[in-house]
């Protein structure tokens, strides 16, 4: 059981803290295993086996809690006499009213919650009104590069980064190599199970076909702006949906794509207006959650490497715990621009600045930028030149590793 220590250490800053700590992200990204091993580490803390009650109700073992109050009574009955209790709750969506069971623990008992989910409607459901204000979110990806070496045990070099973009970064594929067809055995394994669990299911979806072609489409744009009404029109102007067919309604298409974004599929970044200081309504840009379930989906084609390379380094944006948007000054786009308390900067992201007029393009955005936050271009040059006019410059491996 490899270690996600970033992860781990996360949710040892809330131990024994008032809030309810819920990890999120898309089936099969190491979720229940990050349960697993937090569960070591209180063992490790010398914490008693019977104050830690985990419960997966993706096991049959938990079949036959389908209720809230049967749920409540399950645990209650092993609630120790003494000394804290830690719930590590994975999956509980399918618990009619789990929320209300929960929420009677926190009042209830002397209990340390962990809940993980596959779908951000584990936040929109009630448990969000109950436990206002009480609860953190955690969201957690799939293996970033830096991870996906330390779960091969492999160096950085040219074969692994390239190897990171073709295979991706689902836990699951550690162990298979580069054996491509069982990759894409897991990886379809992983997507079909998504897609029926926490897409279809969950949301009532009533035309798979045009959810799986809405799929494909952003799958196929990520990196490029998008609206509903747009992708509408492009799957019949492409022919992914037969001609015979109409357009599928705007609402429709929005609909979807949100239940994608619930399920973790897909994320958007919004575009917002520097000067401006606003986001604006339309034309975002969609990037997938894994890179290898893109090509997997697609075919393994060494073509649009600088969308790619955007995919992953909005991924990682992600993971370290920033706001990610799209960056319009005037004219000109900045591909990113990432924020949070403590940070922001912005970003440009370039497969090669080979040329004169690639480096004048790509720091055009970012000169017109009057303010002093940071500003970079991450590339897969190897160069010695540090920065351009104040803008520094990074190759893309080397800041995956930071």
């Amino acid at each position: 059981m490899k270690n996600r220590q970033s992860y781990l250490n996360t949710l040892l800053e809330f131990l024994d803290k008032e809030v309810i700590k819920v990890v999120t992200g898309v089936r099969r990204c190491g979720k229940s295993t990050l349960l697993k091993l937090f569960t070591e580490e209180l063992k490790n803390r010398k914490i008693p086996k019977k104050n830690i009650i985990h419960i997966n109700f993706e096991s049959m073992k938990y079949r036959d809690i389908t209720e809230y109050n049967l749920f409540y009574d399950y645990v209650a009955e092993r609630i120790p006499e003494n000394g804290k209790t830690y719930l590590l709750i994975d999956e509980p969506q399918n618990v009619i009213g789990w929320e209300k069971a929960v929420n009677s623990f926190k009042v209830d008992f002397d209990c340390d919650i962990y809940i993980t989910g596959s779908n951000a409607r584990l936040l929109s459901s009630e448990l969000s009104t109950l436990i206002s204000g009480r609860y953190v979110e955690i969201d957690l990806y799939p293996l970033s590069y830096k991870e996906y070496l330390d779960f091969h045990g492999i160096e950085k070099n040219d074969k692994t980064f390239q190897d990171y973009l073709k295979f991706g970064g689902f836990p699951s594929i550690v162990e298979l190599g580069e054996n491509v067809d069982r990759i894409n055995d897991v990886l379809d394994g992983i997507y079909n199970t998504v897609i029926v669990k926490d897409v279809i299911a969950k949301n009532k979806i009533k035309d798979e076909e045009l959810l799986q072609k809405i799929v494909a489409f952003l799958a196929d744009n990520v990196g490029n702006s998008t609206s509903s009404n747009s992708i509408a029109n492009s799957l019949i102007n492409e022919k992914r949906i037969e001609n015979t067919k109409k357009a599928p309604a705007t609402s429709t298409v929005e609909s979807y794509i949100g239940a994608l974004e619930k399920a973790f599929v897909f994320y958007e970044a919004k575009r917002y207006d520097v000067k401006g200081k606003n986001l604006l309504k339309t034309l975002g840009k969609y990037y997938i959650v894994d890179i290898g379930l893109r090509n997997m989906l697609l075919g393994y084609r060494d073509v649009d490497r600088g969308h790619i390379l955007e995919n992953i380094v909005f991924l990682e944006l992600k993971r370290r715990g920033y706001n990610v948007f799209i960056g319009k000054v005037d004219e000109k786009e900045v591909d990113f621009i990432a924020e949070k308390a403590s940070h922001k900067m912005y970003i440009q992201v370039c497969e090669t600045l080979g040329n004169d007029e690639t480096l004048k393009r790509e720091l055009a955005p970012l000169l017109s930028i009057q303010d002093n936050y940071e500003k970079l271009i991450i590339t897969n040059d190897k160069t010695f030149v540090e920065s351009y006019e104040g803008i520094k410059v990074k190759n893309t491996a080397d800041w995956l590793c930071e």
